[in-house]
């Protein structure tokens, strides 16, 4: 499993009957891939997965391993209350042909460092599955410390990598200094990736990419490439959008922005709803605006690596 590069937390699409909309999954999927993302990954915040039955989450598993064909890697994540449904979770991806996983710390229970470690080795050690730590104590409560890192590192080989969500940028250097190649280290935060990238992060699992694969691409493409005031100059025209990442709507924020590049819809799941009034116009300013000056990329595939 190779955990860098951009990695979308693909949105999940919806009819207006509240069923998967696998036709237009498939169009954005085929998006990314075009685009030269490096892999999917399902079943996150944006991919509305507290709403999502067991048997969606399976389907979704499922069909993107058909669409991507083996070119890149399928990742579920999984944010389960419980450890025996956690390692279920493993088992059932593993059957369904994911390749990876991605793992939050226990659902609900605001679990202590201890009860948190045991929880990631129990799943860890019940499938040979590649899983990648996410560490986002802003939003979920729970931070997996360096220390935790070290003890889970050293009993658990297939933990290979965090997307590190902490909002601390020197985190990156402290995770680098401690672990070395030990643990892939990718960006978790849109607004803080390119910064992220030039600390050293090995990659990127993007929101605005739902909407914007090549531009996040790009930057990422770039960035590796040496190409720093490239990636720069997309990164800044980037900003405003990005920003609709890190916000309490953010799925249906990205989802407005999809609908503008032709690749998504607006369908959310209850209790979420559609944006509306002020709110809904000041979401559709920042993408027309951001549609309006959209930068003429240069060729970002098939750089030559420099970091």
């Amino acid at each position: 499993m190779n955990w860098k590069g951009v990695f979308p937390a693909v949105t999940t699409k919806f009819t207006s009957e509240d069923t998967l909309d696998l036709h237009m999954f498939e169009v954005n999927i085929k998006a990314q891939l075009d685009a030269g993302v490096h892999g999917i990954i399902l079943g996150g915040t944006l991919g509305e997965a507290s709403t999502l039955s067991d048997d969606e989450k399976r389907t979704l598993v499922r069909e993107a391993v058909r669409i991507v064909d083996g070119k890149v890697p399928v990742v579920i994540n999984i944010a389960e209350q419980t450890t025996k449904a956690a390692m279920d979770a493993a088992q059932k991806a593993k059957e369904d042909g994911a390749s990876g996983l991605m793992m939050l710390p226990p659902m609900r229970y605001k679990a202590d460092d201890r009860e948190t470690v045991t929880y990631y080795k129990a799943v860890a050690n019940s499938t040979d599955l590649p899983i990648m730590v996410y560490n986002n104590p802003v939003d979920y409560g729970i931070e997996v410390t360096l220390d935790m890192f070290a003890d889970l590192l050293r009993d658990c080989p297939n933990i290979e990598a965090v997307k590190e969500s902490t909002r601390d940028l020197s985190n990156i250097t402290r995770l680098r200094n401690r672990f070395r190649d030990r643990l892939t280290i990718l960006s978790g935060v849109d607004t803080l990736a390119l910064e992220s990238l030039f600390m050293g992060a090995d990659g990127w699992v993007a929101g605005l990419v739902c909407a914007f694969p090549k531009e996040t691409v790009a930057i990422y493409e770039l960035a590796h490439a040496g190409k720093h005031q490239e990636a720069l100059n997309i990164y800044r025209w980037f900003l405003p959008l990005l920003e609709l990442d890190i916000n309490s709507k953010l799925v249906q924020n990205i989802k407005l922005a999809e609908v503008a590049t032709g690749i998504g819809t607006e369908n959310v799941r209850a209790p979420r709803l559609p944006l509306i009034e002020e709110e809904r116009a000041h979401v559709l300013r920042i993408i027309e605006e951001g549609l309006a000056s959209r930068p003429t990329l240069p060729e970002y595939k098939n750089l030559t690596a420099t970091i």
